[in-house]
Formats: C-alpha cells, structure tokens, sequence
C-alpha cells in the first residue's frame, strides 16, 4: 500500500514540529506494507511571502490530489495588517473548505504522566478521556454576508451564522459513531436559548440520537459546558458542537491536558481524506529556538494513520511511544516540572523515534 502525505509546514513553530513528526511516520511505517510518499508545500505567511496568497492554486491541486495532510501552524504578528483576504488564517479557512473538511476531531487525554502539568487539581482530571467534535465547514466563520459597513454615519461589522439541517445531520452522525466507540455519551452544546440555529441544532441532534438508541444524548448550553469543563470534566465522553463554540471549547480543553501542546487534532471530510494538526498556534515568540513540543503533532500523525489511512495498529504505537516517553521524565519547557528532564523538539523526536525500535 501507498499513500501521499501532503506536509504544510506553515509558519512559526510549523517547521520544527513538522519535521519530528514526519521522522516518527517513517520511523513507524519502515519495514511495514505501508509506504509513504511526502510532498512539501506552503500555506499561511509562508505561502503569502513565497507567492503572494495564504493558500495558492499550487497548494490547493497538491492538497486534493494527496491522501492526507500534516500541518503545521499558520500565523505571526507581521501579518497582522494585511488585507483580510490575505492573512495567514485564510489560509487555513481555505484549505478546509476546498478539501471539505467538515468534522474536526479533537481529543483531550490527560496522560497520566501530566497530571501535575495540568492547571486543575489530579484528583479532577486524574484519567481524563473527552473527544470534541466540532463542526468546522460552516457557522459564522463561513457564513454569508458579512463584512464591515457605515450605518448612520459610523462603522459596523457584522457576520452570519446559519446552519442547515445535512449539515447539522452529518456533524452528529460523526459523534454518535465516535461514541459507538467509546463509552455511549453524546453532549450536544449549543445555545438554544438564544439562536435559532442552535434551536434547529438541537432538534436536529434529538433526531440523529433515535438512530443510536444505545447513546446517551444531553445537551448543555455553551456557557454552563465551559464552565463545567473545569468544574467536573470526567463528566462528558463525546461533546459535539458547532464551528465558534467548538473552536473555544477545544483550545479550553487543552489545558486541562497539561499544555496545549499535548493535543492533536484530525479534520475529516466524507472521502476519507484528513488535514492533521497540532491545535495550539505558530507560537512566533518560541519559533526558531527549539524548544516547541513536537508531541501534539506526533499524535497528529498518529491521527493520521488511523483515520485517513486505516491503520490502527500503527497509530496505536505512535501513542504507545510517547507515552513511554513521558514515563522517562523526558519533557518539552512548556510541560517540565522540577522533577523532569528538560529536553529540545529534536531530542523529544529522537526520544519518540527510538521508543518505536
């Protein structure tokens, strides 16, 4: 069997994390039936300075030609004042509407390694295990119009947010299959309250659970799921969510890990095909300095394997490594403790590697 791995590195930190991430795909995949072929291109700030667009036609083709890509990260404060249409997070909004990707994958483990990393006491996220599934295609990030105009003499900006029923439909599909998976327990976390697309979400999500009578579904009301992630978060499996709550709630779970470097994520469309990235950012002020925690994009790749790729068992000893590795007391800045071994992206990589042989 062989794939193409489309690799974006990005801007940033992308570049550093990418490149221990690809070592740990090849180290993993030697000698399996699995090869893997890697094409490079360019996306965000790199891709502006390179060919004066977030997300080129060049890219565009590679990306839907190839069976899975790794990214980096996008971003960093010399974008900051170009014209919307060309900032470096364009690009990511690109790439995820041309390819599809309408179901984002992002899973909060607490190691139990990091325990004392993580902002909240162990006793509260001691064997933490949630998956967000976050609906990534449409929402106010996509919605149209939107813009900023004069009203009455002065300016405003305004954006859409709208959902339609498939939509809807095919973001709980994804979550009740995941929780098919794991431990049978959907949370649906809208605003119904006040939207009335999170009162279609609701209804739509109240259909979608009589096909998985076996599911338990909730729902909780975006404010009140934010604060319980940090009052009990044990309490939820599967939490599904549309585009803006779950792009905030995601990046809250991540602390709950420890750092957000320790969490991966997997955006999917209906071919099988999947964009893999760390969900922290190109964090510029550490980029060059090798020091960034390459683990959430290893576990990416492990991402990758596993869902765009079929291959579990190869997935399952990315994970396996990295755990191994936190069991040597081996830690990145951003999760070190006393205690710990401080150690640079590429030691981290290299740690990872020969955790595989």
């Amino acid at each position: 069997m062989q794939k193409s791995i489309l690799v974006l590195p990005g801007d940033g930190i992308g570049p550093e994390i990418t490149e221990q991430a690809v070592r740990v795909l090849k180290a993993v995949t030697d000698g399996s039936d699995l090869a893997l072929n890697f094409v490079d291109g360019l996306i965000g700030g790199a891709a502006y300075d390179a060919a004066g667009h977030p997300f080129p036609e060049e890219t565009k083709k590679a990306a839907m030609a190839a069976d899975a890509v790794l990214l980096g990260a996008v971003g960093g404060p010399q974008y900051d004042n170009l014209d919307r249409p060309l900032r470096p997070e364009r690009g990511l909004l690109g790439i995820r509407s041309a390819m599809g990707l309408f179901a984002n994958l992002r899973p909060a483990i607490l190691y139990p390694q990091l325990a004392d990393s993580s902002s909240l006491k162990p006793e509260v996220v001691a064997g933490l295990d949630i998956l967000i599934v976050r609906e990534l295609t449409g929402g106010v990030y996509f919605g149209q119009p939107r813009g900023i105009r004069e009203v009455d003499g002065q300016r405003e900006g305004f954006n859409t947010m709208h959902y339609n029923e498939a939509e809807i439909e095919r973001i709980g599909r994804v979550a009740f299959e995941a929780a098919m998976q794991r431990n049978k327990k959907v949370c649906s976390v809208d605003k119904a309250n006040v939207l009335e697309t999170s009162e279609l979400w609701r209804e739509i999500m109240i259909r979608v659970a009589k096909d998985y009578p076996q599911v338990e579904l909730t729902h909780m009301y975006v404010d009140n799921a934010a604060m319980q992630l940090v009052r009990w978060p044990k309490q939820f499996d599967v939490m599904v969510t549309e585009n803006l709550f779950g792009d905030i709630l995601s990046d809250q779970a991540s602390m709950l890990t420890g750092s957000i470097g320790m969490l991966p994520s997997a955006s999917l469309n209906d071919k099988g095909q999947g964009l893999y990235e760390p969900s922290h950012g190109s964090a510029p002020d550490i980029a060059g300095q090798g020091i960034a925690n390459p683990l959430a994009t290893i576990l990416s790749a492990a991402m990758l394997l596993r869902y765009s790729f079929g291959r579990g068992d190869l997935a399952d000893k990315i994970e396996a490594a990295v755990s191994h590795v936190l069991d040597q007391g081996l830690r990145t800045a951003d999760i070190c403790t006393p205690q710990d071994r401080k150690v640079s992206t590429t030691q981290m990589g290299d740690a990872v590697v020969a955790a595989l042989d």
